[in-house]
């Protein structure tokens, strides 16, 4: 029997699942079990649960087939549990570093109480964390061990069950299970907390109480569902009803359930607006049916709300309710003279375009900050002109870019008159970044957020934990992404991240990334074509070289010897090096020469085409591996500096443990791997496969179609072509002989 059984009922959460369950299983005590709830999760985090449980055998996943509510997963981890003790942990919140360590520890040393009671602090977006405000409630001066009689102010602690862990024979002799509804906490907290006859207290921060900047919280969404509450505090008396030892707490608890109904009355955002004096005249009548014999209300202020509530005067409430709402409104006052000043500098041309009428059949495109028509927009606008040419499509481009738009592609300058008469009315925004500060989001406008790879590397809130990395405003760049209506995402382990460091209010599509159609979809003529654009002779072996961006660097430069690696590699063989598009036209990569055998394709306009011209890749950081992954061609991660890269940029995963295919920290290791086969041999595939089943979800050639139709023509998502399983999908073709020419170009 282990010490601790942890239930963790889970649902909708697969953005912050992993950091709770790595919270659990790397602590440093190891007595306990794990026990996940899937409470009929849509969002894959079964899958995520599964996963951890095949590598760690102190962890259970149970997986329930219908969706049953907090209460009632909880309910089902508890009749699974063996510990001597039960904790929970909501699925969205992480322990401390040796939390558990010091909840056995403390358990031990007062004497295995029937309840310890340990703190939390609250964890938010930007960083700060900030202690239980009652943290003064949990100070270890007096006896260890002691009644709720003895120190009746815990009750005043917030109503949850996740701070405490609870012996489990005390759980069954009281009959303890949770209840259905909004406020399931309050019965198990109050009736657990009056029962015990020893309780102990850490003086410890165990838990970190996530506080999503949005969504989350359902207490503070408003509902009629907020009525949950009177059935909950009925629980609580008639758990008094049925135990006439535990009479004294009847008064308490009669105030904080007042207490508890006032705070909902008061609060902006909890009660629809006409169920208000419902609620009101229902907290009457459990007033005067809950009012103990010599009850004094609390002094202050509060005591004429009571006062109002025993009088069942509604009218009088609306007075004190209005004053809350004056002071919303002040707030809200002052947001818009701080909007509209904002609005002002953004000149009166664009002001006037946004009083017209939204254009139902314009869409606005943008990529990598208008410098290029690519990625994935480029592919989703192509598929719109298909599916639904009567939909106008526009590019916003910047002035020095406006040499490189494709022919026949329409296009505003950014910052023109047409560009903002653009922005203003477009029906729709597209982009693979953000567009920006200036742009404003109208009611009515649907921004598509594409994205532009799979992060290996951080983004968004988590490059908050690497300084070095970036001098981004973070609060900026949440309200730029408050404007997204639609996240793609070509894999769930993207979902996940993109939720977690955009905490915004959008909705994410797993539709797969449209840039990628192409190369699922692609032909042996499209191979043929794409290595005759790029000059390669007949016979030879064409790889990618395509480096990230390192943000201790200024300029691209180049991790290796290029001419020596193309010496030692021979006559057969091309380098294609890409370098990022941080750095422009790689003007540095004009110092190479090699008789022809490294190409410069950094400004070819197209990084899919060479995917497809590419006999392998060879990558150290970048998205491409994911993109390429999709091929199923061989993938080499050079990987010389990744000891500096992952403390500088932060890394979701260990890229040389959990690689596509073969690994070099070297130059001469790289070498050897290309010129002895390692690169593609049985090993490298093996990894490459293990690789595709993590990060090729959904890339199987329908991406395109999937977002132009739910997106653009509003077809519903169970309309929408299914996935294809990976194990059907067929790559586009490898190059093969006779797919090349044998006039190069491009050469340095």
């Amino acid at each position: 029997m282990p010490k601790l059984s942890l239930v963790v009922p889970v649902y909708n959460v697969r953005a912050y699942l992993p950091e709770c369950i790595d919270s659990v299983l790397g602590q440093d005590y190891t007595d306990f079990e794990l026990i996940a709830v899937n409470d009929c999760s849509p969002d894959g985090s079964g899958a995520i649960l599964d996963e951890y449980a095949r590598h760690d055998p102190r962890m259970r996943v149970i997986h329930l087939t219908d969706n049953v509510g907090l209460g009632r997963a909880r309910n089902a981890g508890l009749e699974k549990a063996e510990g001597e003790y039960v904790l929970f942990l909501d699925s969205d919140d992480t322990l401390s570093d040796g939390a558990l360590k010091a909840i056995a520890g403390r358990l031990e040393a007062t004497g295995n109480p029937e309840v310890l009671v340990y703190d939390y602090a609250r964890t938010y977006w930007d960083g700060r964390v900030s202690r239980n405000m009652r943290a003064d409630l949990l100070s270890t001066e007096g006896p260890d061990v002691f009644s709720l009689a003895e120190r009746p102010k815990l009750l005043d602690l917030l109503q949850i069950v996740w701070n405490k862990a609870y012996r489990r024979d005390f759980v069954l002799e009281n009959g303890l299970t949770f209840p259905t509804g909004y406020y399931e906490d309050a019965p198990w907290t109050f009736c657990s907390m009056i029962s015990a006859e020893r309780i102990a207290v850490l003086d410890r921060v165990c838990v970190l109480y996530r506080q999503r900047r949005e969504g989350g919280n359902i207490l503070k969404t408003v509902s009629r569902k907020h009525f949950d509450v009177f059935d909950q505090y009925r629980r609580v008396f008639d758990f008094l009803d049925q135990h006439e030892k535990l009479d004294q707490w009847r008064g308490p608890l009669f105030r904080k359930m007042i207490d508890h109904y006032l705070t909902i009355l008061e609060r902006p955002g909890r009660l629809p607006r006409d169920a208000r004096a419902e609620f009101f005249h229902r907290a009457a009548a459990d007033y005067r049916a809950h009012l103990p014999e010599g009850f004094q209300p609390p002094a202050g202020n509060r005591r004429h709300k009571y006062s109002m509530l025993q009088r069942d005067a509604y009218p009088a409430m609306l007075g004190t309710l209005a004053t809350v709402k004056a002071r919303q409104q002040v707030r809200t006052r002052t947001r818009r003279v701080l909007n509209r000043s904002k609005r002002s500098a953004m000149g009166v041309f664009y002001r006037s375009r946004l009083k017209l009428p939204l254009d139902e059949n314009l869409a606005v495109f943008s990529a990598y900050w208008s410098r290029s028509v690519s990625c994935n927009p480029a592919a989703i606008d192509a598929e719109l002109g298909r599916l639904a040419p009567h939909i106008r499509r526009v590019w916003a481009v910047r002035p020095d870019a406006v040499k490189n738009v494709p022919a026949g592609v329409e296009f505003v300058r950014v910052g023109s008159r047409e560009y903002w008469a653009a922005v203003a009315r477009a029906k729709y925004l597209v982009n693979n970044v953000n567009y920006g500060d200036s742009v404003v989001k109208r009611e009515g406008q649907v921004y598509l957020q594409t994205h532009h790879g799979t992060p290996l590397k951080t983004m968004g809130l988590d490059q908050q934990k690497y300084p070095a990395s970036t001098n981004m405003n973070f609060r900026k760049l949440l309200e730029r992404c408050d404007r997204w209506d639609v996240s793609l995402s070509s894999n769930r382990f993207s979902t996940g991240v993109w939720e977690r460091v955009y905490p915004c209010s959008y909705t994410s599509l797993e539709s797969g990334y449209p840039r990628n159609d192409v190369l699922v979809t692609a032909t042996a003529d499209d191979v043929r074509a794409a290595r005759e654009d790029l000059g390669l002779r007949e016979g030879t072996t064409a790889l990618l070289y395509t480096p990230t961006h390192r943000e201790y660097q200024s300029g691209f430069v180049p991790r290796l010897d290029l001419e020596r690696v193309a010496e030692r590699l021979g006559p057969d063989v091309t380098l294609l090096v890409r370098g990022h598009y941080f750095y422009g036209g790689s003007s540095r990569l004009a110092e190479f020469r090699s008789a022809g055998r490294i190409v410069d394709v950094s400004a070819h306009p197209s990084v899919e085409r060479l995917y497809l011209a590419a006999d392998g890749l060879i990558t150290d950081y970048s998205s491409a591996m994911f993109d390429y992954a999709n091929l199923d061609r061989p993938i080499v991660i050079f990987a010389d500096d990744w000891d500096t890269y992952s403390v500088v940029r932060g890394t979701y995963f260990d890229v040389l443990r959990e690689a596509p295919g073969a690994v070099a920290t070297t130059q001469e290791e790289l070498i050897d791997l290309l010129t002895s086969g390692q690169w593609r041999d049985e090993r490298a595939a093996e990894a490459r496969d293990r690789f595709r089943r993590r990060f090729c979800d959904f890339d199987d050639g329908h991406a395109s179609e999937r977002v132009v139709r739910h997106v653009f023509l509003g077809e519903p998502l169970a309309e929408l072509p299914p996935i294809v399983p990976l194990d059907q999908r067929v790559p586009a073709p490898p190059p093969g002989p006779g797919v090349a020419t044998s006039d190069p170009i491009s050469v340095l």
